[in-house]
């Protein structure tokens, strides 16, 4: 569908150029048969012509221009697809390799007690691998769903920091000590599922670039009109300025799919753009002021003190 959206556009500004091409087609003949004509009842009409014929050159310079602009959109978004393409068929294709070794080896081979468990742990975790993955894309297509107000609760915003960082710890098997808090307890009225991707996005994307000695900030604040400021900092190389606009895109990764160290599908900043647009939250991409790496702030309205 939104394939049909993209092209639906361009198709028709190009059948709008060809249609003004051929209207100033006939208008330059006309202008030359009145022209030729020395009758000055004709001057009115050449008059005429020729400034609607200028109109019409300025339209075909304009679409031409905006149709340039849309195919480079166009090439773009086919860019990233295809490399969202290769990153999911990669992070499909090798926990299911993984899970089909150790299952062969299983069925095939007598093993130890202690390689048994070992081949469950691997297995378990290649299939946590593909529930992420899935819960990623489920999350993405979700995006346009509507919200009820209704739904909002009071979410203490220091204790979901919390929840959140220990299911990204769990999943990257890191020490929590990698962690470093600075919470101030705060309440904001929003719903619950919403803030849950959000921050475990944020901070999954942080362990997963972060230095190869991780230091994960994680920062929250009140301020006087009443927003709650949350920061999310990590140590790795950073994003240069040029980039931070395009990073939220969807599907969007920088550089080629193939020569990636880290795993990814290019949704998770894009998933957290949108939420933060339903959440009425602003999100900024900063340089970390204590060394390398990058820090997401996320501003939320309407906080409160949790007693």
């Amino acid at each position: 569908m939104a394939t049909r959206r993209s092209l639906s556009l361009p198709i028709t500004l190009a059948i709008v150029m060809i249609l003004i091409l051929v209207v100033l087609t006939i208008g330059w003949v006309l202008l030359n048969v009145f022209g030729a004509l020395k009758d000055d009842r004709m001057a009115g009409v050449y008059w005429a012509l020729l400034s609607i014929g200028t109109t019409f050159i300025g339209v075909l310079l304009a679409g031409t221009i905006i149709y340039l602009v849309l195919s480079i959109k166009a090439i773009n978004l086919n860019r990233r697809q295809s490399n969202f393409i290769d990153s999911v068929t990669h992070e499909l294709k090798s926990p299911i390799a993984s899970l089909k070794l150790y299952l062969q080896t299983l069925n095939r081979h007598q093993v130890s007690v202690e390689e048994q468990a070992r081949f469950y742990g691997c297995m378990l975790e290649d299939v946590g691998r593909l529930d992420g993955l899935i819960n990623q894309l489920l999350d993405a297509g979700k995006l346009e769903e509507g919200r009820i107000d209704a739904d909002r609760e009071d979410v203490a915003l220091d204790l979901l920091l919390r929840d959140c960082t220990n299911t990204v710890s769990l999943h990257y098997r890191v020490s929590p000590d990698i962690f470093q808090f600075e919470l101030q307890p705060c309440i904001v009225r929003a719903w619950r599922v919403d803030l849950d991707v959000l921050f475990r996005n944020l901070i999954d994307n942080a362990v997963k670039y972060a230095g190869s000695e991780p230091r994960v900030g994680i920062a929250v604040r009140r301020t006087a009109d009443n927003h709650a400021i949350v920061r999310i900092s990590d140590n790795g190389r950073g994003i240069p300025g040029k980039f931070r606009r395009q990073i939220f895109r969807r599907f969007e990764r920088l550089g080629m799919e193939l020569e990636r160290e880290r795993p990814g599908t290019g949704l998770g900043l894009y998933i957290v753009r949108n939420i933060a647009k339903r959440l009425k939250a602003r999100i900024r991409v900063r340089d970390n002021e204590s060394g390398p790496g990058t820090v997401f702030e996320v501003q939320l309205p309407g906080a409160t003190v949790r007693e």
